[in-house]
């Protein structure tokens, strides 16, 4: 029975990791919650780029702060432009009906989205926005066709356009595949300091999704230690116990 359902899983697999991305191959995010100074970068670039349209309403910018090693006074000059206290939950001003009006759709909030997508979903969404005129913003997107979003970090990376491969399917009809992307406008950034800084962001949004989780690491750490000495102690006495009987 064990061996069945471990060859389903195994053949599900594959299957479950397409759907993730649509069937698009997906860019491996590096992931560190450990390193404060990504966090910080991240959560620099989330409040300027992302916070003016998406909310992140079951963050606060004290707790944010203190995970990421910042005070409140540095949340305060740095990273607070639609709050007035520290211990606010991270809101915008824009109302729902205005979103849809604008952008066609409810903007969805930010918290836990790295717990929905994932990470590597993430990543490669944030790096493949590419030139497409014939959506209302100019652009489109690898993993999320006729995305309804504007690419709001084109400044910092730039503007680029598709490459597609042309191939024949069975019936004999050319399908276009798209392989790559030519950059027409360059960013701030480098391809390689922009990806870098996308990293940066994924790694605060997967931050966000669960704050608690380095401590939850480290509490279970202690607990399998813990687990241990008592099996040795209780091994022992076990022994103790049972000497004369055996």
């Amino acid at each position: 029975m064990k061996k069945s359902i471990i060859a389903l899983l195994m053949i599900m697999a594959p299957a479950l990791v397409m759907a993730a991305g649509g069937g698009v191959k997906l860019d491996k995010a590096d992931i560190d919650l450990s390193n404060k100074e990504s966090l910080q970068n991240g959560a620099r670039l989330f409040v300027n780029y992302c916070l003016s349209c998406h909310s992140a309403n079951y963050m606060r910018y004290n707790r944010m702060g203190q995970d990421i090693g910042l005070t409140d006074d540095q949340v305060r000059e740095n990273l607070m432009f639609a709050s007035e206290k520290v211990g606010e939950t991270m809101t915008i001003a824009m109302r729902p009906e205005d979103a849809k009006n604008m952008f066609g759709t409810k903007i969805p909030d930010l918290t836990v989205i790295a717990r929905s997508r994932g990470t590597d979903w993430l990543f490669t969404y944030l790096t493949t926005f590419y030139l497409d005129d014939t959506r209302p913003f100019g652009v489109n997107n690898k993993v999320f066709k006729d995305v309804g979003m504007p690419h709001v970090l084109w400044e910092l990376e730039g503007l680029k356009k598709p490459v597609y491969e042309v191939e024949k399917d069975h019936d004999g009809n050319e399908v276009k595949h798209l392989v790559g992307f030519e950059m027409v406008t360059p960013g701030k950034l480098s391809q390689a300091e922009y990806k870098a800084a996308m990293n940066d962001l994924v790694n605060f949004l997967e931050y966000m999704g669960e704050p608690a989780k380095l401590k939850r690491y480290s509490i279970g750490l202690w607990v399998l230690l813990f687990l241990l000495v008592l099996f040795v102690v209780s091994y022992a006495m076990k022994k103790e116990f049972w000497k004369d009987i055996h």
